[in-house]
């Protein structure tokens, strides 16, 4: 399975991992109502939010299989 990363759009995220919106949501980014989260990248949601990336992509990338 696909790894999560910073270049991964928000869109194809939600794909990977079914739980991923509610991880996003919770560390209060809710790009998932945005226009553009269908062309934004997880690394570029973290810069407009102020939030650790390597944090975020750990818990996004939490159950994925290999």
């Amino acid at each position: 399975m696909a790894k999560i990363t910073a270049d991964t759009l928000i869109a194809d995220c939600i794909k990977l991992n079914p739980d991923s919106a509610q991880i996003l949501l919770s560390c209060g980014m809710h790009c998932l109502g945005c226009a553009m989260a269908h062309g934004e990248t997880i690394g570029q949601a973290v810069n407009v939010h102020g939030q650790d990336l390597d944090a975020l992509l750990e818990k996004l990338n939490e159950g994925l299989e290999d």
